[in-house]
């Protein structure tokens, strides 16, 4: 295999890098098998950052061989090797949090604010999952004096992951901690508008020790790059980030090709619901932590906001006031809460539901427009008075778009808050904890926040319900996704010597 050079990059705030423009294949930045290339481009400019090497399905094939090869000793380890190793890359991590937060910035859009929540917890995620390693225990079973039962968590073996391009190096540590943690190997296909911190955290786990083969990192289209790790016959598990409608198409897949273990995390459209006696000042900063943090380009946006009448109009000028606060622009620039919408594609879905939103009889609060020329830069927009039926209540927008309704009784709001083919997270505004927690338990969500939003910790797991998903992220649950069991039962013969 032949070795590509990185390329040096000045970034805005002054950070300088060297970017591995390879495919990583058993721990070398390395050409594709077909020579071509992609351009990565920067959501704030406009103008390309670099050309990467792009995989295709031979690619795949040379990472899944050499990945299969390192299964084989990196399973068999003692768990302080493999705990060893990711300790190291964490620290290596926070060693270059300034780097990776800027990459981030350069080619996701988002601003350094919101990056910074990102690496921090990457960084708590791979500690933790080190910590995990010697946990990965079985269990003995009573069935009486006449077997020895017991049952062992073993690793599964090549794994294929894929990640999204709303939170690259995040979903890229969801996706790696767990599996190395449990002695799996990964081959994992980043999103090609978002490749470049997979690659530079990867150019870490080198100076971390992590064996070659371990981690194989593969840029490319999901039509053969993405298909060829969905079908691989050596690739035992797919973990998949994404909307619910590529979440089917990965089902598929895998059930044609070998009957893959499948985890997915998928859509939402989530309701943050504020009742009556909520604390107006905190409730309206964690409505905008809701829906407009990252952009708005987070699966779990509390997008449907629900607001109880007592309270309905003070809250939205409360939450106009502050929303039109916001500061949106150059995610490099000092203050800016909101970045740039991180593809063309998604830019203009988003303004095209935002026409949706105003055709079907919605009333704008504020935002609604783009912002400049260049770059995809959107107004935090809130529409009001929304009907359930109408599309923006309805379907995931993916962007900074935020859909009030009014609501009046408990047992309505839960109806109308449940009546989604999504399930992935929620939100409670009140202070009345008997409140809190007896909605929360009748809420269809995988996560429920509660007086916060999208408070996410690396020990808390996170997945949906219905249609957002199968199989959980981080805590303890994670591992359930990359382990099988297997039960041992020995015949004991009495001997009277």
């Amino acid at each position: 295999m032949t070795t590509v050079p990185s390329v040096h990059i000045k970034l805005p705030n002054g950070v300088e890098y060297d970017q591995p423009t390879g495919l990583f294949i058993d721990n070398q930045f390395v050409a594709s098998s077909s020579g071509k290339t992609f351009p990565v481009y920067s959501p704030s400019t406009e103008e390309k950052i670099c050309d990467l090497q792009e995989a295709d399905r031979d690619d795949v094939e040379i990472a899944t061989q050499s990945a299969y090869k390192a299964f084989k000793k990196w399973s068999t380890v003692e768990p302080k090797v493999r705990a060893t190793a990711l300790l190291k890359l964490a620290d290596l991590i926070e060693e270059e949090k300034e780097t990776l937060k800027a990459i981030e910035a350069l080619d996701n859009g988002k601003s350094l604010f919101c990056a910074g929540f990102d690496v921090g917890i990457v960084i708590d995620y791979i500690r933790s999952c080190a910590g995990y390693t010697n946990t990965i225990d079985g269990r003995t079973i009573n069935t009486g004096d006449t077997h020895l039962s017991y049952t062992r968590r073993e690793p599964l073996g090549v794994c294929g992951q894929i990640i999204p391009w709303n939170f690259p190096l995040l979903m890229w540590s969801w996706k790696i901690g767990p599996a190395l943690a449990t002695g799996n190997t990964v081959v994992l296909k980043p999103a090609s508008a978002t490749p470049l911190s997979a690659l530079y955290a990867a150019s870490l786990a080198v100076k971390a020790g992590i064996p070659p083969g371990v981690i194989q990192i593969v840029p490319g289209s999901g039509r053969k790059c993405g298909d060829a790790i969905l079908r691989h016959p050596l690739i035992k598990k797919i973990a998949f980030t994404g909307s619910t409608a590529i979440g089917r198409d990965v089902m598929i897949a895998a059930a044609e090709s070998n009957l893959k273990k499948v985890t997915l995390e998928l859509g939402g459209k989530s309701p943050n619901i504020v009742f009556n006696d909520a604390d107006l000042d905190t409730t309206v900063q964690h409505l905008i932590a809701g829906i407009f943090f990252n952009s708005g380009e987070v699966c779990c946006a509390g997008s449907r906001i629900y607001v109880q009448e007592g309270i309905y109009d003070k809250l939205l000028a409360k939450f106009k006031e502050e929303v039109e606060k916001l500061k949106v622009g150059n995610p490099f620039e000092e203050g800016v809460f909101q970045g740039a919408q991180t593809t063309p594609d998604q830019f203009e879905s988003v303004l095209s539901y935002i026409e949706k939103g105003k055709a079907e009889g919605a009333k704008l609060l504020t935002g609604g427009n783009r912002i400049g020329n260049k770059g995809y830069f959107l107004e935090p927009t809130v529409f009001i008075d929304c009907d359930d039926d109408h599309t923006i209540v309805k379907e995931e927008i993916f962007g900074p778009v935020a859909a009030v309704c009014k609501f009046k009784y408990i047992d309505e709001v839960i109806e109308r808050a449940n009546n989604s083919e999504y399930g992935l997270a929620s939100g409670i505004h009140t202070t009345d904890i008997n409140k809190a927690l007896d909605v929360s338990q009748r809420l269809e969500a995988g996560i429920c926040w509660i007086n916060t939003y999208n408070d996410l910790h690396h020990q808390v797991p996170f997945g949906g319900y219905k249609e957002s998903g199968i199989g959980r992220e981080m805590g303890s649950e994670a591992l359930d996704n990359y382990t099988q069991i297997k039960a041992v039962r020995i015949k004991i013969t009495r001997k009277n010597e």
